[in-house]
């Protein structure tokens, strides 16, 4: 099978991690006969300082035009002084737009090996920590209009039914997958649109009667990752409460840097990437955990491409590697065989098998 995949190495430690996770892509291809072209892609910081523009339309219509696509990570300090309009994220909030890509899923995982690492009791941790939140990425807040006059300043938070009920659908398909348990998350208390959301949610579940949904309030859901995260399937919410949850459940898994993220929309051409920034302050010095990035193309080759023993090998491989007990610095314990981004890379790759 060919696939042509996009490539947005960015910025910080963006192109060192891309790279090991286009070296295991290239050895899965080698294993099951498939072929993976790619096209790089200029968006984030490095494009502003090539084009002026954090993604040209040039650059997005590669991604377009593509059957999904890679990305590192972007920004960094050097570009904290250009104009708003300017900033290298804002790139990404064009790639999500352009490529009509609504829902960001991000599984909250811990791996046995780490458990350890995780700031949780362990009693807590014990119980188990697999979900995943699907959060809505092209509407509300972070999409509304934007000013400030004078010293006041607005945000404007829109959803329609339309936008709710897709995202919505997401989440419960996501749930069918898995444990048929959803639970929706909003602040319904106090704003209008998260009573639409609701409203909404509920009128969903009538076409999924194996799925149990429940109702949280977001402040809630945000004690209850960290008091009792066992409890949760998935969670489905609205784009920025789903930006800060994910960050949250992300971290009680021990590491920021194993975590994979896709982003889907009516098509199976996506978007994948780890979830952690850029990290200007350890780019180029060969210490950045390339695993989140490996995991993304791995989740890459399952849901866009339909490859799901292929994404089984990558993610066997990982497993493999950390029961040898190889470990990046972000998540170096006692006894750890310390290993740096490139060499994490190669270890994943020899342990790489056909299944």
């Amino acid at each position: 099978m060919v696939k042509n995949i996009a490539v947005i190495r960015g910025d910080g430690i963006g192109p060192e991690i891309v790279e090991q996770a286009l070296r295991v892509l290239d050895r899965v291809a080698e294993l099951y006969g498939h072929t993976f072209n790619y096209t790089d892609v200029d968006m984030g910081g490095c494009a502003i300082d090539k084009y002026g523009d954090p993604l040209p339309e040039h650059e997005l219509q590669k991604c377009v035009n593509s059957d999904s696509v890679l990305l590192g990570a972007v920004g960094g300090n050097k570009w904290n002084d250009v104009p708003g309009h300017m900033r290298p994220e804002k790139g990404l909030l064009r790639l999500r737009a352009g490529m009509g890509v609504y829902s960001n899923n991000r599984p909250a995982k811990i791996w046995k090996q780490l458990s350890s690492a995780s700031p949780l009791k362990k009693e807590i941790v014990d119980k188990g920590i697999d979900f995943i939140i699907v959060r809505e990425l092209i509407g509300g807040i972070y999409f509304g209009e934007h000013k400030t006059e004078g010293d006041v300043a607005t945000d404007v938070l829109t959803y329609s039914e339309s936008e709710i009920e897709r995202i919505g659908r997401i989440g419960f398909e996501t749930a069918q997958k898995r444990n048929k348990k959803l639970c929706s998350v909003e602040k319904s208390n106090v704003l209008d649109s998260s009573r639409l959301w609701k409203k909404v949610m509920h009128r969903l579940a009538e076409e999924y009667p194996d799925v149990e949904l429940s109702d949280m309030l977001v402040d809630n859901c945000a004690m209850q990752i960290v008091k009792n995260p066992a409890q949760f399937d998935v969670i489905v919410t609205e784009n920025m409460f789903g930006d800060i949850l994910s960050d949250e459940a992300s971290m009680i898994t021990g590491s920021i840097g194993m975590i994979p993220s896709s982003s889907l929309g009516s098509t199976t051409c996506g978007l994948y990437e780890p979830i952690h920034g850029s990290a200007p302050d350890i780019a180029g010095k060969d210490v950045a955990n390339p695993i989140g990035t490996i995991l993304s193309a791995a989740m890459m080759l399952r849901f866009s491409f339909d490859m799901s023993k292929e994404a089984e090998t990558i993610e066997n491989a990982v497993s493999a590697y950390l029961d040898a007990g190889y470990r990046t610095a972000d998540i170096m314990s006692e006894g750890g065989k310390l290993v740096g981004c490139k060499r994490c890379g190669e270890l994943i790759i020899e342990k790489l098998r056909k299944g």
